[in-house]
């Protein structure tokens, strides 16, 4: 790939300084790549999907599944929900012949450091969908009334993609979002998603898998200088072997994923498309040996300073925000005080008037 690169500026083709002429997408012999790769676009790759839902889904169904048993309906969902979510995917999963029916796999990607507390509604929202749409298609094909005793909706598999590395801390039922679940459990729809953590498992383990799939998690987990590290240390040859019996579009995936990295590491653009090059020459041996040692002691004593300093603002602004609340309190007791005294104050009248009232009757009773 390199020397297609060299031989593209010998012959007048894009030379290199314009094949890099943006951050956020290179073309190389007129493939194009884009800056930020993300999981949905594995799910949406049948072969990578396959091996996915083998290895870390745990369902045993999916250990003899096949690539042409996948078929992504993101879009078609989507389009019937009105709204495009850039991280989630929808796919329908065609078994042997002995199931009559599919199973519709939603996966929902979270890379973010925060966790999404409404994600299981998410899912909902894509299953309510996809039985309507699955109902409504059977009747117009005259294959099933929804309305039958003997009309049965297909089996949906919700699973979540973590890529961040904070703990999740979100309910895995749906239940877990609905107030007094416990009291009224018998009429509370419910149902359970799977969470993959990708950093529940050590780049040795997903090494061993030996697969695009798994190459491709241990590529997005790198996101500090100790995950570079530690990518650092993998067994080259290992690698190359993944990447050897790699079909195009899965390395296609991987090597957009690489661009990515480089990015995020600031590797100056003429070195990323040589590393890029050899994912697609799949030579991944020696990587990074070009790039300058870095310190990890000075990384990590950064770092340290940058939380620190987020800790001190993150603690200045829960200080600024109790007293806010605390002002907020005073003021409102401070109200309640004043609407109290007004009421006294009315009521105070109203007895004055009633004693005078009754101090004038008992004046005109004298008088007489």
């Amino acid at each position: 790939m390199k020397d297609e690169i060299i031989a593209n500026q010998q012959d007048g083709r894009q030379p290199a300084s314009e094949i890099l002429s943006a951050k956020d997408s290179f073309t190389v012999n007129g493939t194009h790549f884009v800056k930020d790769v993300n999981a949905r676009t594995v799910f949406q790759n049948p072969v990578m999907c396959c091996q996915f839902l083998k290895e870390y889904s745990g369902i045993e169904m999916f250990k003899d599944i096949k690539p042409e048993n996948i078929f992504d309906e993101t879009e078609k969902y989507q389009a019937y929900l009105g709204i495009t979510f850039e991280s989630d995917t929808v796919n329908k999963i065609v078994l042997d012949d002995c199931y009559d029916v599919p199973v519709f796999l939603i996966s929902l990607i979270e890379h973010k450091s925060r966790v999404d507390y409404n994600i299981a509604m998410q899912l909902l929202r894509y299953m309510v969908c996809i039985w309507n749409e699955y109902g409504k298609e059977k009747q117009e094909r005259n294959e099933g009334n929804p309305a039958n005793k003997e009309f049965m909706y297909p089996p949906i598999i919700p699973i979540v993609y973590y890529e961040g590395k904070s703990k999740w801390t979100v309910g895995l039922n749906l239940r877990d979002k609905i107030s007094m679940n416990d009291v009224f459990a018998e009429y509370v729809p419910d149902f359970k998603y799977k969470l993959i953590c990708n950093y529940n498992y050590t780049n040795d383990e997903l090494l061993t898998r030996e697969d695009e799939i798994s190459l491709f998690m241990i590529l997005n987990k790198v996101q500090t200088v100790e995950d570079m590290s530690a990518f650092l240390r993998l067994d080259d040859k290992k690698l190359n072997q993944i990447l050897r019996k790699s079909p195009e579009h899965s390395i296609r995936i991987i090597a957009d994923a690489m661009w990515s990295l480089c990015m995020k590491l600031n590797v100056p653009q003429e070195e990323a498309v040589d590393y890029v090059g050899r994912v697609w020459d799949r030579d991944m041996g020696y990587l990074f040996e070009n790039i300058e040692k870095m310190d990890i002691q000075e990384e990590r004593r950064k770092t340290k300073e940058a939380r620190e300093a987020l800790e001190i603002a993150e603690r200045k602004a829960d200080e600024a925000e109790r007293k806010a609340d605390e002002a907020e309190r005073k003021a409102d007791e401070a109200e309640r005080k004043a609407d109290e005294a007004e009421r006294k104050a009315i009521e105070a009248q109203k007895a004055l008037e009633i004693a005078k009232s009754e101090i004038e009757l008992l004046k005109k009773q004298s008088d007489k």
